[in-house]
């Protein structure tokens, strides 16, 4: 299970990423770069924070996670 560090370190290296993308795709189909920045930065700032819930909500599941060992030898 992530830590919540661990989970908010994962979702600001992400959220770097992402706007760049994001911004990148609003110009390459609009041609104008002002929207695809604002574009960018709104996408940023909504998904920040739902990616972050996400994570913390895959972590309440157990689904596909392997349980350690009762010993080890």
């Amino acid at each position: 299970m992530d830590s919540h560090c661990r989970s908010i370190a994962k979702t600001i290296s992400w959220r770097v990423v992402s706007p760049f993308i994001t911004g990148s795709v609003v110009w390459a189909v609009t041609g104008t770069a002002k929207l695809g920045a604002v574009v960018g930065i709104v996408d940023t700032i909504v998904k920040f924070g739902l990616f972050y819930a996400h994570e913390r909500a895959w972590n309440r599941i157990s689904y596909g996670c392997i349980e350690p060992p009762d010993y080890e030898i």
